[in-house]
């Protein structure tokens, strides 16, 4: 019986492994990365000094090349040549999963259509330990990565995703934490979040509580890698974060917009109460219900006066 082209193809073709590598604390690594992480020929990382501080630490030397944002291009091309030649390949991210949040989903899409199929090592990634922590519905939940950093775009992005009744989940840098707490607040509405700060290291930090608590509670420098997993739109929005399902207090609906002068009042009252300051609570109401800025300030200003 005549052999599959196809067959030979894959037996010819190395492979290639797309490794899950510790989010902070380095004990956080299965067995079978390791040992695959030993036995490749080539390991590609994103950061290279940062790989080599997790293979230092497990006394693993093999050769590691860059792979990262500024040249995927290039090295894949490199990349898919070595595994033609049947050499195998680790791929690793900075922290957890490749393809996620990283140019590795580049690679593993090249390797696809050169009929090289990868293979998945599992282990850490912070969006499933942060979603598991939050006290949120777990599923549905639905993973948009980072928001855009600015523009347009970036208040397209907000838009898209305000009425969506699943949990949702973000990465966010520290620099623009605050900046995406009241981006959230202003577009989806005051509803129950989680921030999730520096997961599984010494100075992990788990803030539970509503967006505008939020807002007060991460003031000043903010450092370290955050998830924000926050709550969907939809009747349980309004619901006290600490008490639970059965405390549900009055909240704005899904849609946020169109709604009586005191349903926008009701809502500044209560930020600025969270917390907020009258500059803070008067632009998030303001994007919220499509009204003039200066207009809601001087709601706020007067509320603080009484």
């Amino acid at each position: 019986m005549p052999s599959n082209p196809d067959d030979k193809n894959e037996e010819k073709n190395g492979k290639l492994y797309i490794v899950s590598t510790p989010i902070g604390n380095l004990a956080d690594i299965t067995l079978r990365a390791l040992d695959t992480l030993r036995s490749v020929d080539l390991i590609a990382a994103e950061d290279t000094r940062h790989t080599r501080k997790l293979l230092s630490y497990y006394d693993i030397h093999k050769q590691l090349v860059s792979y990262h944002d500024h040249n995927a291009r290039q090295r894949g091309e490199q990349l898919l040549e070595k595994l033609a030649s049947g050499r195998s390949i680790a791929l690793v991210t900075d922290a957890g999963t490749p393809g996620i949040s990283d140019p590795g989903k580049l690679l593993i899409e090249a390797a696809l259509q050169k009929g090289i199929e990868p293979v998945a090592i599992p282990g850490p990634t912070a969006l499933i330990a942060a979603l598991v922590v939050s006290g949120l519905p777990p599923q549905p939940f639905v993973f948009l990565g980072f928001p855009p950093a600015r523009g347009a775009e970036r208040r397209r992005f907000f838009e898209k995703y305000a009425r969506m009744t699943l949990t949702l989940v973000l990465y966010e840098s520290p620099k623009r934490l605050e900046k995406t707490l009241l981006d959230i607040l202003g577009t989806w509405g005051e509803r129950r979040i989680a921030v999730a700060r520096e997961l599984t290291k010494m100075h992990e930090e788990i803030f539970r509580g509503s967006i505008a608590e939020a807002v007060s509670h991460f003031t000043g420098e903010v450092r370290g890698e955050l998830t924000l997993v926050v709550e969907g739109a939809g009747p349980a929005m309004g619901v006290d974060f600490k008490s639970g399902p059965d405390t549900e207090t009055p909240g704005p609906g899904p849609e946020g917009f169109g709604q009586d002068t005191s349903d926008w009042r009701d809502e500044l009252k209560s930020m600025l109460t969270g917390g907020l300051s009258s500059k803070e609570a008067a632009s998030a109401i303001a994007r919220r219900f499509d009204l003039p800025r200066r207009v809601v300030y001087q709601a706020a200003l007067a509320m603080k006066k009484e």
